[in-house]
């Protein structure tokens, strides 16, 4: 269908963004620049071909509790590897405050959801909460990312407020999804599932997107609480 079709146009395009950002914010030279981005890219290939086998499938595949592991242990390796590999210890460090905000822009795409839902293929509250909350936090995300560049102290109560709103949004978009989709977990009965969001080319939002973004999320906690 040509959601889809536009769907993996626009979801490999924020995917890219992102990569570049987080690759050129903590690389301080050249071979660690590309390191980050190659490997952020593996990730991403990965993640298509676990949708395009429909290996996490409820019907054949792993389901919900192999997408619970998608979404998480990258979130937990992420973390892991910031804080023990000292060049990307140094690098979180050193990558602007503002940029690391600004990748959260690409969660305007959120627009996708309310289209899924008009079009039927994704159920309520699922779709209209994840949706709209992404695109509150990408649209917001402009401004925050402005006001944290040009008036870093100044910014940093609206930053912890927009911080909590926006990781608020991901675990309610996680944990709506999880209970609408199939499987002895669904509490939500509504129709159709959110089954899709393991297919191609959903797949790349809770198994790439969300938990890269929700690792980005954790890191500004950090930077704040540090008081950088």
């Amino acid at each position: 269908m040509y959601i889809d079709l536009i769907g993996s146009v626009e979801l490999t395009a924020s995917a890219a963004i992102v990569i570049a950002a987080l690759s050129i914010g903590f690389g301080s030279n050249a071979t660690t620049r590309l390191r980050v981005g190659v490997s952020l890219s593996l990730w991403f290939v990965l993640v298509v071909i676990l949708a395009a086998t429909r290996a996490l499938y409820y019907e054949h595949g792993l389901g919900t509790p192999g997408l619970g592991i998608a979404v998480g242990l990258p979130i937990g390796v992420l973390c892991f590897l910031v804080a023990r590999v000292q060049s990307l210890r140094e690098g979180f460090h050193r990558v602007p405050l503002w940029l690391l905000v600004g990748v959260h822009t690409v969660r305007l795409l959120g627009i996708s959801f309310v289209i899924l839902y008009a079009d039927g293929r994704l159920p309520a509250p699922f779709a209209p909460v994840a949706g709209w909350g992404d695109i509150f936090v990408g649209a917001t995300a402009l401004l925050v990312a402005w006001l944290a560049y040009r008036r870093p102290g100044n910014a940093r109560p609206i930053l912890w407020i927009w911080n909590v709103i926006g990781i608020i949004d991901l675990i309610a978009a996680v944990g709506l999804g999880v209970i609408s989709s199939p499987g002895p977990q669904r509490l939500i009965f509504a129709e159709p599932s959110a089954a899709i969001m393991t297919t191609l080319p959903w797949l790349l939002i809770p198994g790439f997107l969300v938990p890269l973004l929700f690792a980005v999320h954790i890191g500004i906690f950090v930077r704040l609480a540090q008081g950088r």
